[in-house]
């Protein structure tokens, strides 16, 4: 009776809040407590109900096993309900093919043969390719060593505690469905838990409507009729006739898949939609937004490739465009936890120990990495999961006579400004990811709301992609940071001024990155490597090289996975160390 007239009550909030039920689909915890008053006061939060005198953090917890628990605790005098919305539960992405093949792909490596000893693998850089490599080895039965040059871990998804204990960030990170090598490597750390997923729903402001957003909802039904009902129930963003267009510009992609993709890589964003007769306007209204979000760049730059193989994802899979968020630093909640299992299996990590140059055998392959502190190192075999730009500057130059490494030069990292502000009051804002749809700023979030580990129900930060950035990269962080609130002023009408007479700023902080990912223009596909290099000790892994999926971490996790299977095929099955490096090991034991 206690469920019924809570959901009831909720039922009546919801929908005089929302006007539509579909928008408030969150879970509900509903248990019993003691209490010394016989009622509660509920309170509305951001897309969450709590008791006024007790908020309470989320937490995902299924319907169906606190029933009972409300049933007897209601026998009991004292007790009250209480009914908390937690945040959605894990999709059911585990059913899906391509998280399937990850999976046996990963079953793969822990079920290759066993090297007749394990090989040490001397790999440069702890991020999550560097990682994600040192990972898939030791399940392949190998002993990497990891070299970091900075005393953190996650090379593009670093972070850092403030003086206050603050956690800032190089990015604002975002987990997709459709993100399967990710998802498997969550699984195979039993870390799932830590992923806060959200409403599948893309959300958008209408800069015409200052304060306003515009919504596209994923119902729960197959892909890709669950995205088809996305976009045509959205009548704010596009008119029908835009919406018909912009479907059969799509066909090809959706019936031919990835081999259309990767074709259409010649032309940018804006081309191919001329090229497709799609409406101007769906580029204004919709993929300025995405190819920010995407590369950080405008569609008049970006390759087609990269919007075609999100969308390729998205339409294919029920949940390829849920988002969730990690709920906490990404160097402690995610890459801590593949440090620990790959030292629990044998392999090191040794932080501050930054590459000077790799230095050759008169055969043109590795003889050592020599470091930063005048040390070197030796292995069996070697892997760069360092960026592109680095790996460009530290390649010896022997190598670029090779047309392997010089297409690299094509492969170019892109600037990025990552902003945290945090305010002195909380915000009007959604427990989701934002497109901004702002000149300057691409995406954003209210950490404050969307993370458990910056859950604040009283002041809100905010952290936000200012996007393109190449021309305020060697801006003064005082003028970024006026130039965003410019821009929050549009968005936060009513709570924001860009002089702070409204909300203020109690501190910020600007994280640039000069070189991030590769800027995806035409052309750069072909130029992508293979993991497997003409050096037979050495190996490249990053998002950069060659794998299906975009510059992103999905792209960075599996090409560690596609590096450490190389290596496994390579040399798994062989007896002994390379003869050339067996011979100096015994010299240097004699």
């Amino acid at each position: 009776s206690l469920l019924r007239s809570s959901a009831s009550f909720i039922d009546t909030f919801a929908g005089h809040r929302y006007g539509n039920l579909a928008h408030f689909q969150y879970l509900y915890r509903i248990e019993t407590m003691q209490s010394t008053a016989m009622h509660s006061q509920f309170t509305r939060g951001h897309g969450r109900m709590s008791l006024a005198e007790n908020p309470v953090r989320r937490t995902r917890l299924a319907r169906a096993s606190r029933v009972s628990r409300v049933s007897r605790g209601s026998r009991y005098p004292g007790h009250i309900v209480r009914v908390v919305a937690a945040d959605f539960p894990k999709p059911d992405f585990e059913s899906s093919k391509p998280f399937q093949e990850m999976a046996a792909d990963s079953a793969w490596l822990r079920q290759a043969p066993r090297p007749e000893r394990p090989l040490e693998v001397v790999i440069a850089g702890a991020g999550l390719a560097g990682l994600s490599t040192a990972k898939y080895l030791v399940d392949a039965g190998h002993k990497p060593i990891v070299l970091e040059s900075r005393d953190v871990l996650g090379g593009k998804v670093a972070a850092w505690k403030d003086e206050d204990g603050d956690w800032y960030e190089t990015g604002l990170h975002i987990f997709f469905g459709a993100y399967p090598n990710m998802m498997n490597v969550f699984k195979e750390l039993g870390i799932e838990d830590r992923l806060q997923w959200k409403t599948h729903s893309m959300i958008f402001a209408v800069p015409d409507s200052p304060g306003e957003f515009s919504r596209f909802d994923f119902p729960d039904i197959p892909a890709p009729l669950n995205g088809v009902v996305a976009i045509l129930s959205n009548n704010q963003m596009l008119s029908w006739p835009e919406k018909i267009q912009f479907a059969i510009g799509l066909l090809p992609a959706i019936i031919f898949g990835q081999s259309y993709v990767e074709a259409q890589d010649h032309l940018t964003v804006t081309e191919w939609m001329k090229q497709q007769g799609v409406p101007a306007r769906v580029n204004d209204e919709v993929f300025i937004a995405m190819a920010k979000a995407l590369n950080f760049i405008d569609p008049d730059d970006l390759s087609m490739i990269c919007v075609l193989i999100a969308l390729n994802r998205f339409l294919q899979e029920r949940h390829g465009s849920k988002m969730a968020f990690l709920d906490g630093a990404p160097p402690e909640r995610l890459c801590k936890p593949l440090v620990e299992y790959i030292t629990a299996r044998g392999g090191e990590v040794r932080m501050k120990k930054g590459i000077k140059d790799i230095e050759l055998k008169e055969d043109g392959s590795v003889k050592q990495f020599n470091l930063l502190d005048g040390s070197s190192i030796t292995g069996d075999l070697y892997v760069s999961a360092m960026p592109v730009d680095i790996m460009k500057k530290l390649m010896p130059e022997p190598w670029y006579k090779k047309p392997f490494f010089s297409k690299l030069d094509k492969l170019v990292g892109i600037p990025v400004i990552n902003i945290h502000i945090w305010f002195d009051r909380k915000l009007t804002t959604v427990d989701h990811l934002l497109f901004s749809r702002s000149p300057l700023l691409s995406v954003y979030a209210d950490m404050s709301t969307t993370c458990k580990e910056y859950y604040d129900t009283e002041k809100s930060m905010l952290e936000l992609v200012f996007a393109p950035a190449e021309k305020w990269i060697g801006r003064s962080d005082e003028d970024i940071i006026e130039a965003t609130m410019g821009e929050l002023e549009r968005l936060f009408p009513t709570e924001i001024a860009a002089d702070q007479s409204k909300a203020k700023i109690r501190k910020y902080k600007v994280v640039k990155t000069p070189l991030s990912v590769y800027k995806t223009v035409p052309g750069c596909e072909a130029c992508r490597p293979s993991q497997k290099t003409p050096i037979d000790n050495f190996y490249l892994s990053g998002d950069y090289t060659k794998q299906r999926y975009l510059a992103s971490m999905e792209g960075a996790v599996y090409s560690g996975k596609l590096c450490a299977t190389a290596i496994a095929k390579d040399w798994n099955d062989k007896k002994g160390l390379p003869a050339r490096l067996f011979a100096e090991k015994e010299l240097e034991k004699a």
